[in-house]
C-alpha cells in the first residue's frame, strides 16, 4: 500500500446504509427494512456510493455541496444509515471467508477485516449497532446520530 493510499484511508469515514425494498421475489424472505444494503464512503472530495445491484456494481461521486449530510438525508428518506465507521488498515493474511457475493459480503469487504460476520442485511444492521453503542439524540453534539 502506497503512502497515499494511508493517507485516503484516514481521511474515509464509511456509512452502510440499510433499506427495505424488494426488487426480486427471493427478497420477500428477507426481513422487511433490511432487504439490501450499501456503503457510502465520505473523505475529502465528498461522497462515493458503492452499491451491488443485481449483476454489477454501482460506483459514483455524488455531485453534493461540500459538508452535505447524506446519512440525515437518508434518514429522511425512510433508509437507516448506520456509522460513521473508520476504515481500518489491511490485515495480512486474514480475508472475508467464503461468503457468496451480495451486498452485505460487499459492505463488509468495505469495513475491512475486522467486519462483524453476518449473511443478511438484517444481521449486519444488528451486528453493527452493537459496535456503535447506543447514541443519545443531543442539541449541541456534532457527532452524527444513529
Amino acid at each position: 500500500m502506497t503512502a497515499h493510499h494511508h493517507r485516503a484511508l484516514a481521511e474515509q469515514r464509511v456509512w452502510i446504509v440499510f433499506g427495505g425494498r424488494a426488487d426480486h421475489l427471493w427478497q420477500r424472505l428477507l426481513r422487511p427494512g433490511f432487504r439490501h444494503c450499501f456503503a457510502a464512503i465520505e473523505d475529502g472530495e465528498g461522497w462515493l456510493v458503492l452499491d451491488p445491484l443485481t449483476g454489477r456494481l454501482l460506483a459514483g461521486r455524488l455531485d453534493l455541496p461540500p459538508g452535505f449530510d447524506l446519512p440525515r438525508f437518508y434518514r429522511r428518506a425512510g433508509l437507516r444509515p448506520v456509522g460513521p465507521f473508520l476504515l481500518a488498515e489491511p490485515a495480512r493474511g486474514r480475508g472475508l471467508g467464503l461468503a457468496p457475493y451480495s451486498c452485505v459480503a460487499l459492505c463488509r469487504a468495505v469495513l475491512g477485516p475486522h467486519a462483524p460476520f453476518a449473511l443478511t442485511p438484517y444481521g449486519l444492521y444488528r451486528r453493527l449497532m452493537l459496535r456503535v453503542g447506543p447514541r443519545k439524540k443531543s442539541l449541541t453534539s456534532t457527532e452524527a446520530c444513529v
